[in-house]
């Protein structure tokens, strides 16, 4: 049976007050493998350690009526489970920025109109840039608040004073220069007064349905076994004078960390009573193999994979452009029409992790809620119709002369003295 698409008459309607309050894509995956494949899901740290989230919610199932014949109804019937979370919400969110970005980079039409903030780092192998959908605070991120804007400290911009000083009354400023921040949610978490704190009209996640149901089950979780081959020497120690050598060569290269640590290294041996045995292993720099062995937080088995997006139109409704309520039920549009293009986005490119390969075990369900538990079905969103679904948006705000997207860029230059003590460690 065909399927209403989505249209922006329906976004219209639904972010009046007193509209729907949310629209919903459900969709039911499986491992790429088959059910028999087990997938790693996040990882969390939890007193040092490296930990899988467990929950316990209540699945849903249709199952056969056992009193009915084979060609009976399902009837819904439902239980508390444990699962497991495989993508969080801030991840979710993450992968939809970043497709909205990979659309900016391939020119479509839509994504390119989105106005956006971009900080430019100078580095030796040129500028690097970074855009408020990729920062996690967006606009109010702190290499955006330790930026210059010609030349002068960003804060004493009147662009940049007019993003901060948004309130819920007048969200304008942010909708035509960083509508992320209206969407996904920001906060200006440093500023010691009038912080503007948004929070996401949009949410995501990807739970696993356990496998195993039994007490204890999280407690039984398979172990994944890594190691490292050196095709040239399994063990490569060497002389405290050479593996010094070894490591000025290379230290502009080497963390702060890595580059400590053997350096400790060598000055320990480098004291130690016996010259002829005293050595330093370089495995710290690449050499020589690892020993396979077992980690804690391997991969787990999902009977059944569950991927569910929100789109909060409650959420928007609460922001306000102005007093002119043809305004702001134009921008709230617009940002439910954005809404509707990042999950279409995030949908198409099923990529998660290592060894968490997935596919749809069906076509997601799209349902829009009526109120008075009334619900809307709609055709699964798709990347084409969610652009021209944009575009129209973007023409409709425009006309209510309340937002003119055309591509803009709030241009940042970032602090160098950031970019040059950046390292790839681990934050302590």
């Amino acid at each position: 049976m065909s399927q209403n698409m989505i249209t922006l008459a329906d976004l219209i309607e639904n972010v009046k007050l007193g509209g729907g309050s949310v629209i919903t894509s459900i969709t039911e995956l499986e491992p790429a493998a088959g059910p028999h494949a087990s997938v790693a899901p996040a990882k969390f740290v939890d007193d040092k350690k490296s930990v899988f989230a467990y929950e316990t919610r209540y699945i849903v199932e249709e199952v056969q009526n056992p009193e009915e014949s084979e060609d009976a109804e399902k009837v819904v019937k439902g239980k508390s489970q444990k699962v497991v979370l495989i993508d969080s919400k801030q991840s979710e969110l993450n992968r939809a920025e970043a497709a909205i970005e990979q659309g900016r980079q391939y020119g479509d039409e839509a994504a390119v109109k989105i106005p956006r903030a971009v900080v430019t780092y100078k580095t030796e192998n040129g500028p690097v840039e970074y855009t408020d959908m990729e920062l996690s605070h967006r606009i109010f991120d702190g290499h955006f608040r330790a930026g210059y804007v010609d030349g002068k400290s960003i804060t004493e911009n009147d662009q940049y004073r007019a993003l901060r000083n948004s309130t819920p009354a007048d969200m304008s400023a942010l909708l035509n220069t960083a509508p992320a921040a209206l969407l996904f949610g920001a906060w200006d978490s440093t500023r010691k007064s009038n912080q503007v704190r948004l929070r996401s009209a949009l949410v995501g996640e990807i739970i696993g349905v356990l496998a195993d149901q039994e007490p204890g089950a999280e407690r039984r979780q398979a172990r994944r076994g890594g190691a490292r081959v050196d095709a040239v020497a399994a063990s490569v120690k060497l002389a405290p004078k050479d593996m010094e050598s070894l490591v000025n060569d290379q230290a502009n290269e080497l963390s702060p960390g890595n580059l400590k640590k053997n350096r400790d290294a060598i000055a320990a041996a480098s004291k130690a009573k016996n010259k002829d045995t005293a050595h330093v292993s370089a495995s710290g720099i690449g050499l020589g193999s690892i020993p396979p062995s077992l980690e804690e937080t391997g991969a787990v088995a999902c009977r059944r994979i569950i991927r569910s997006w929100v789109l909060s139109l409650a959420t928007l409704r609460q922001l306000r452009f102005g007093q002119d309520e043809t305004k702001n039920v134009a921008a709230r549009a617009l940002l439910a029409a954005l809404g509707l293009n990042a999950i279409a986005r995030a949908e198409r490119e099923l990529y998660i992790r290592a060894n968490c390969d997935l596919i749809e075990s069906s076509a997601p369900v799209v349902t829009l809620d009526q109120r008075f538990g009334e619900k809307k079905p709609f055709a699964p969103l798709t990347v084409e119709h969610t652009d021209q679904l944009l575009l129209e948006a973007i023409e409709n705000a425009k006309k209510a002369g309340v937002a003119d997207w055309n591509g803009q860029t709030f241009n940042v230059d970032g602090n160098s003295s950031i970019i040059a003590n950046a390292t790839a460690e681990d934050a302590e």
